[in-house]
C-alpha cells in the first residue's frame, strides 16, 4: 500500500504539469508555423527573449529620481566607464604589441611594406606628385627620325632605279637606231635572241640586265657571227652612283665591246693588239694568247703615225706592217679618245684560267677572234648624240674583218708563227708532265682496284683462282716488256 502511494505522487505531479506545457506549446505556434521550421531555427528562443526585453523597455516609463540621488550614480557610471576604457586601451596595447611581434618574425625582404607600417609618420593620404615626362619618351617628330631617314632613302633608291634604268634603255635604243641600217646592210640576221631553234632576226636589242644590252649578228662572208655588247654604268644602283660621286679623281665611262668570230680558213696565224698603254699592259698580263705570243714590252705607236697615248703588242713585225695601213691608221687616229683596245688573234681563248688544283691538263680551246673595246664619250654623262658618234667605229670594225681575211703572211712569217705555237705547246706539256703522270698513275691504280674487287666478288673459288692467275700473267708480261725496252736502249747507247 505504501508503494502504491509512492507511485501515485509522481503521476499527480505529471498531470498537473501537462496543461501548462501544452498551453505554452500552443502559444508558441499560434502563427501557424510548422514544428519542423521551429526546430530548424536554433536561435528562435533567443530572438523571443530580445523581443520581450525591447517591448518591456518601450512600455515601462523611466523612473524619476531626485537630483541629489542622481549625482552619485553618474559619478559611479563615469568611474565604471573610465575603468572600461582603461581596460580596453590595455587590450589594444597588448594586441598592438602582439602584432608587432608577429610582423618581426617575418622576413623583411619577403614581405615588402611591413617596415613602412611601423613608421609613425607614414600617412595613406600623401599628396599626388606628377613627374615631368622625359623628352625622348614624348610623341614628337624627333622620335621618328630613324624611320623618316629609312623611308626617304627607300624612296630615293626607287626613284634613282627608275631614272637610271630609263636612261640606259634610252641610250641603248639610240645607238641601235643609228647603227641599224649599217648592220642590216652587212649581216643577214640582226638581233637573234636564241630562244627559237631557227635563227630569226628580231631587229631589237636583247637586255641582259638594267645596264647591259646585247645584239647578235650573223650571216656574212668569212664571219661566223658578231656579238655586240653595250655596257653602261650602273645608273639604276644608288650605291654605285654615290660611289662614283665620291670618287671624283677616277674617270668612269660606258663601254662598247664588239667580238667577231671568224672561220678557221679566213684568218692567218698571228696575234696583234693596239690600244692605250694601260690597257695593253693589263691585257698582256691577263690574256692567255698575248702573254704567250707577245712576250715583248708594248711598243709605242708613234712609229706608225699613231698618238703617243697608244701602244702596240705584236707577235712579229710583219703583222704590224700588214694591219696598220693608211686607212686603219686614219680610223685609229681620228677616234683615239674612244679606242680602248683592238685585239686580233688566231689563238684567242680569253683570260687566263686560274685553277685551284694546278694547271689544266690540256691546252684551252682557241678561236680566231677579233675583239674591239671602245669608250663611249661623255665620261659618264653620256647623251644620245654621243651614242651616234660611235657609228664610224662600226665602219672600222667592218673594214677590219675584210682586212684580216685578206692578210696573209709570207713563208718566213708563217714558219716563225708555227715555231711559236710549237714552242708554246711544248712548254705547256713540260709544265703539265708531272700532273699527267700523276693522273695516269691514279687511273692505273683505280683499274687495279676495280679488278681486285671483281675477283673478290666471285663466289666460285676455282674461277677466282683462275682470274688471279690471269692477272699475275698480265702483270708479268708488262714487266718483261719494260725490261726488253731497257735492253734495247742500252744496246743503242753502246
Amino acid at each position: 500500500m505504501r508503494a502504491f502511494h509512492l507511485l501515485l505522487v509522481p503521476v499527480l505531479l505529471l498531470l498537473l504539469a501537462l496543461p501548462y506545457s501544452r498551453g505554452r506549446y500552443n502559444d508558441d505556434f499560434d502563427d501557424g508555423e510548422d514544428i519542423a521550421d521551429f526546430d530548424d531555427n536554433d536561435f528562435a528562443e533567443f530572438e523571443d527573449m530580445n523581443e520581450d526585453g525591447a517591448a518591456e523597455t518601450e512600455t515601462a516609463p523611466p523612473p524619476r529620481a531626485s537630483p541629489s540621488s542622481s549625482l552619485p550614480e553618474e559619478e559611479e557610471d563615469e568611474d565604471e566607464a573610465t575603468v572600461e576604457l582603461e581596460e580596453e586601451q590595455d587590450g589594444f596595447e597588448e594586441s598592438d604589441n602582439n602584432d608587432q611581434d608577429m610582423y618581426s618574425k617575418y622576413d623583411q625582404e619577403e614581405f615588402e611594406g611591413i617596415g613602412d607600417m611601423d613608421k609613425p609618420g607614414h600617412s595613406m593620404k600623401d599628396p599626388l606628385i606628377i613627374h615631368k615626362v622625359p623628352a625622348h619618351l614624348q610623341n614628337s617628330w624627333e622620335s621618328y627620325y630613324m624611320e623618316i631617314l629609312m623611308v626617304t632613302g627607300l624612296l630615293a633608291y626607287i626613284m634613282n632605279y627608275i631614272i637610271g634604268k630609263n636612261k640606259n634603255s634610252r641610250l641603248a635604243q639610240t645607238w641601235f637606231n643609228s647603227h641599224r641600217e649599217l648592220l642590216e646592210s652587212n649581216f643577214s640576221l640582226v638581233g637573234d635572241d636564241g630562244t627559237s631553234k631557227d635563227a630569226v632576226s628580231t631587229g631589237k636589242l636583247n637586255q641582259e640586265n638594267e645596264h647591259i644590252y646585247n645584239l647578235w649578228c650573223s650571216g656574212r662572208v668569212c664571219c661566223e657571227g658578231m656579238l655586240i655588247q653595250l655596257k653602261f654604268l650602273k645608273r639604276q644602283d644608288l650605291l654605285n652612283v654615290l660611289a662614283r660621286m665620291m670618287s671624283c679623281l677616277l674617270m668612269f665611262s660606258n663601254h662598247h665591246q664588239i667580238k667577231v668570230t671568224l672561220n678557221d680558213d679566213d684568218m692567218d696565224t698571228f696575234v696583234f693588239a693596239v690600244g692605250t698603254k694601260k690597257a695593253m699592259a693589263k691585257m698582256q698580263k691577263d690574256m692567255q694568247d698575248l702573254s704567250e705570243f707577245c712576250s715583248d714590252k708594248p711598243k709605242s705607236g708613234a712609229k706608225y703615225g699613231l698618238p703617243e697615248s697608244l701602244a702596240i703588242l705584236t707577235e712579229m713585225g710583219e703583222v704590224t706592217d700588214g694591219v696598220m695601213d693608211s686607212k686603219m691608221v686614219h680610223f685609229i687616229t681620228s677616234h683615239a679618245d674612244k679606242i680602248e683596245s683592238i685585239h686580233l688573234s688566231d689563238q684567242f681563248s680569253g683570260p687566263k684560267v686560274m685553277q685551284e688544283e694546278g694547271q689544266p691538263l690540256k691546252l684551252p680551246e682557241t678561236k680566231k677572234t677579233l675583239q674591239f673595246t671602245f669608250n663611249v664619250p661623255g665620261m659618264g654623262n653620256t647623251s644620245p648624240k654621243d651614242m651616234d658618234s660611235l657609228l664610224p667605229l662600226m665602219n672600222m670594225v667592218i673594214y677590219s674583218i675584210d682586212k684580216v681575211k685578206k692578210l696573209r703572211l709570207n713563208r718566213e712569217g708563217k714558219q716563225k708563227a708555227d715555231r711559236n705555237r710549237a714552242r708554246v705547246e711544248e712548254n705547256f706539256l713540260k709544265q703539265t708532265h708531272a700532273q699527267r703522270q700523276e693522273a695516269a698513275q691514279t687511273r692505273r691504280e683505280e683499274k687495279k682496284r676495280a679488278e681486285k674487287e671483281r675477283i673478290m666478288s666471285e663466289e666460285d673459288p676455282e674461277r677466282q683462282r683462275r682470274l688471279e692467275e690471269a692477272a699475275q700473267r698480265r702483270e708479268q708480261k708488262k714487266i718483261e716488256k719494260k725490261q726488253m725496252k731497257m735492253k734495247q736502249i742500252k744496246v743503242k747507247a753502246m
